[in-house]
C-alpha cells in the first residue's frame, strides 16, 4: 500500500481531514464522514507535508472567496473506472453553476446510470476540490452530500457570489 499522510483543518464548513500521497492530494473527509474510503482509517499525521500545505492553502483562498478552482495535484487511489469517470466528469463543472445527475450522467455518455453516477458521486474523496457539492436534482433541488446538506448550500451559495 502506499505511504498516506493527513492533516485537520478548520473550515466554514466544519473540520476538514486531509490526506496526501507524497506528491498528490487524495482525499478530503468531512467530520462525520462513513462513505469516502479513506474516511475510516487514520494515517501518519503530517502538518508539513508540501501537498496538504498547498491544499490548506488553496481552500482557505476558496473560503475568502479568492480562489474559484484548485490547483493542487490530485490523484484517485482507489475507486472503480466508473467512479473515476465520474470524479473526472465533475471536474467540468464550472464554479457557480450546478447541473443534474441525468446531465452528469448523459455528459459521460451513460444517460440510464443515474443511479450509479450518484451512488459514485456519493464516494467521491475529493471533496470541495472535485466538486459534487454542483450537482443538484432535477428540479434544482438539493440532494445528498457527504457533508450535510447545510454545508452543500453553504458551498453554492459562497460559489455565487
Amino acid at each position: 500500500m502506499f505511504d498516506l499522510f493527513e492533516t485537520k483543518m478548520s473550515s466554514p464548513v466544519g473540520q476538514l481531514r486531509l490526506i496526501a500521497h507524497h506528491n498528490a492530494l487524495v482525499a478530503i473527509c468531512w467530520h462525520d464522514d462513513h462513505k469516502t474510503p479513506y474516511a475510516s482509517k487514520q494515517y501518519k499525521f503530517h502538518d508539513t507535508h508540501e501537498i496538504l500545505l498547498q491544499a490548506q492553502s488553496e481552500l482557505n483562498q476558496y473560503f475568502k472567496q479568492e480562489r474559484k478552482s484548485f490547483d493542487v495535484p490530485i490523484q484517485y487511489l482507489m475507486g472503480t473506472d466508473f467512479q473515476k469517470q465520474v470524479w473526472q466528469a465533475l471536474l467540468q463543472i464550472p464554479s457557480g453553476q450546478t447541473t443534474s445527475y441525468g446531465m452528469l450522467a448523459a455528459s459521460i455518455a451513460r444517460p440510464k446510470a443515474v443511479r450509479a453516477v450518484a451512488s459514485a458521486i456519493a464516494h467521491n474523496p475529493l471533496s470541495i476540490v472535485v466538486p459534487c457539492h454542483r450537482v443538484v436534482g432535477k428540479n434544482g433541488d438539493l440532494r445528498g452530500f457527504a457533508g450535510g446538506l447545510d454545508h452543500k448550500k453553504y458551498l453554492l451559495d459562497l460559489e455565487q457570489v
